[in-house]
């Protein structure tokens, strides 16, 4: 299935967390996409209602991701969106950014378009059961089967100010960060236990003098940060002095930062 022209030049509107300099780089829509699908456990999926024609029809979802970002579901054909589906493949997946604090509408999230349709189970059993292991006790059920949302068109929205549709080719060509699971980890070490190198960091590579600097989202090729001065609170992005491969390669470019910020002090 193929939708119609999408527009996959991102668009800006609203404010957004701060000014990001042109050469501050940063990941593509389609691989912040790729990165949310990857993390999230359970989308919203909305089908067309049999019963009710013309209206959509949201049931919660747990999927799984294959490595083209395309979400697996393990369902009977007793459920309402089943036989929806049966009926009119055509659906959505709403994937939230899970653990959200604070304002929801500052949290990311994305919508995959596509047609639902069963697939064999021999190709996708593993990689299910990989992330929801109780889904054993149902499988020699003749009611329950596998299928696959396979993604036509993408909408993201990054927070405030960030969102764009993707194209389902970008889509599936784009990787998820390599720092995804780990990034909770780093952000709650850095903001717990570095709070001073933070304010160092800002001060040497983002040309700021805040009294608190924390990191709110880290990524393979850099940082956002949140900065108080004052009364004043806004945002920047800081990037790494050099791509980072894995959560070590992280820790190793985190230290190097903070080296060289504070040697720009001592001078």
């Amino acid at each position: 299935m193929r939708l119609a022209t999408i527009e996959t030049v991102p668009t800006r509107q609203h404010a957004g967390p701060g000014p990001v300099a042109p050469d501050v780089p940063e990941p593509s829509l389609a691989e912040r996409a790729r990165t949310l699908a990857l993390l999230g456990l359970i989308g919203s999926l909305s089908t067309h209602s049999q019963k009710f024609p013309g209206f959509p029809f949201g049931s919660m979802m747990p999927y799984t991701a294959d490595d083209l970002g395309r979400p697996i579901f393990f369902i009977s054909s007793m459920a309402m969106h089943t036989q929806n589906l049966r009926q009119d493949p055509h659906a959505s997946l709403l994937i939230v950014q899970p653990d959200v604090t604070g304002d929801p509408l500052g949290a990311a999230r994305l919508t995959l378009l596509g047609d639902v349709t069963e697939v064999p189970a021999a190709e996708v059993r593993e990689l299910y059961l990989s992330r929801y292991e109780n889904a054993k006790f149902w499988q020699d059920y003749t009611d329950f089967a596998y299928y696959r949302l396979q993604v036509a068109a993408v909408y993201f929205i990054g927070g405030f100010g960030v969102m764009g549709w993707i194209s389902s080719e970008d889509y599936g060509s784009a990787q998820p960060d390599p720092l995804a699971r780990a990034a909770p980890g780093i952000i709650r070490h850095m903001n717990n236990d570095h709070a001073d190198a933070l304010r160092l960091i800002a001060r040497r590579f983002a040309g700021e003098a805040p009294d608190e600097a924390t990191i709110t989202a880290v990524d393979r090729l850099g940082f956002h940060l949140r900065l108080k001065s004052g009364d004043r609170i806004h945002g920047r992005r800081v990037a790494f002095s050099r791509e980072v491969k894995d959560p070590e390669d992280a820790r190793a470019v985190f230290v190097e930062m903070v080296r060289q910020a504070k040697s720009t002090e001592a001078v």
